[in-house]
């Protein structure tokens, strides 16, 4: 007998619709055998608000990002050079033939991110102005759909967390630089997190007295929408922030190695810390230190951290790595 044929109904932006959930709960449950049903939101924030039905047992929920270096490659028509990506991710002594168009391409990606179109646009003008265009109307538009007060003050605090990659979110001075209130900096960034444009990356504790930082450090999820927050896209060994950019770049290929479960970082009170910790158990995992150059990087610094966690393998990720040295290369994580 011949297997029935799927329809596949894609509904974007599904929070539009009245009484969302009630509305994909009702096509579920009427033609479950004979229709796959994909919606799409562009937010959280309104699933959260909008859904009155947890749709329990009727969904699978997948989280998408933009696209990341392999698929940027496949986007800008170098598929040929996937297979040196790997082979360089896969075996620390593969030298590509092609490593100068890959560094070049890893750079771009670097620089603009991405956001599927803004890849696709062949001139750095036109990356930017969409870019642009991605802050003034699609950002702008959550503001005013969440019914935020000061849209001013929001953008102040988009920028101001942008600058600040990879460093700790305190909030009581966020509010007081902005004079804004606690409970409205908690909204904003709130938001922010819903809406995918960041993601606040927690602490790991453990026993270690003084190990009490509570903040998160805060990252993006698209390294162009960053950069076009704080305006800066020259030469990448040129930049004052070629160390945060960097650092946020691990986090978004970590977040894509790994659940968001088990990523976190490590500092004490006293200002010990270690980037990136993937935490395969309480007691067992990986540790990453980011720098940009390897000759930054004093291993006896973190004596702290791996005398309290001697079963977290700790490795420098790099951007400039040294000949024969056992650092991680940023392309090859």
């Amino acid at each position: 007998m011949q297997k029935k044929q799927l329809l596949y109904l894609l509904i974007d932006e599904v929070q539009y619709a009245f009484n969302p959930s009630n509305f994909l709960k009702y096509l579920y449950d009427t033609y479950e055998d004979k229709v796959k049903i994909i919606a799409t939101s562009s937010s959280a924030f309104y699933i959260n608000r909008d859904f009155k039905d947890s749709l329990a047992g009727r969904k699978k929920i997948f989280e998408l990002y933009t696209l990341d270096f392999e698929e940027f490659l496949h986007f800008k028509g170098h598929d040929k050079l996937i297979a040196d990506l790997l082979e360089l991710r896969k075996r620390s002594t593969y030298q590509s033939l092609n490593k100068y168009l890959l560094q070049t391409l890893f750079e771009e990606y670097l620089t603009y991110g991405g956001y599927p179109a803004v890849v696709l646009q062949k001139n750095i003008e036109d990356k930017m102005e969409l870019l642009q265009e991605l802050v003034n109307s699609y950002m702008r538009k959550d503001v005013s759909e969440a019914n935020l007060k000061d849209d001013l003050k929001f953008f102040q605090l988009v920028r101001i967390l942008a600058a600040q990659t990879g460093d700790l979110v305190n909030q009581n001075n966020l509010g007081d630089h902005l004079k804004l209130s606690g409970g409205a900096i908690e909204n904003y960034l709130y938001l922010l997190r819903k809406c995918f444009h960041i993601y606040l990356l927690p602490p790991k504790h453990g026993t270690v007295i003084k190990e009490i930082i509570k903040m998160p450090k805060v990252y993006f999820n698209d390294l162009g929408l960053r950069n076009i927050l704080v305006k800066q896209f020259g030469n990448l060994d040129n930049r004052l922030d070629k160390g945060h950019l960097i650092e946020n770049y691990v986090y978004t290929r970590l977040r894509n190695l790994y659940k968001h479960d088990e990523l976190y970082f490590w500092r004490t009170a006293d200002g010990n810390e270690v980037d990136f910790i993937v935490e395969k158990n309480i007691d067992n995992g990986t540790a990453y230190e980011v720098k940009y150059s390897e000759s930054s990087f004093k291993k006896s610094k973190y004596k702290k951290f791996t005398n309290a966690y001697p079963n977290f393998n700790l490795s420098l990720i790099t951007k400039n790595k040294n000949e024969n040295s056992e650092a991680i290369e940023l392309i090859r994580l």
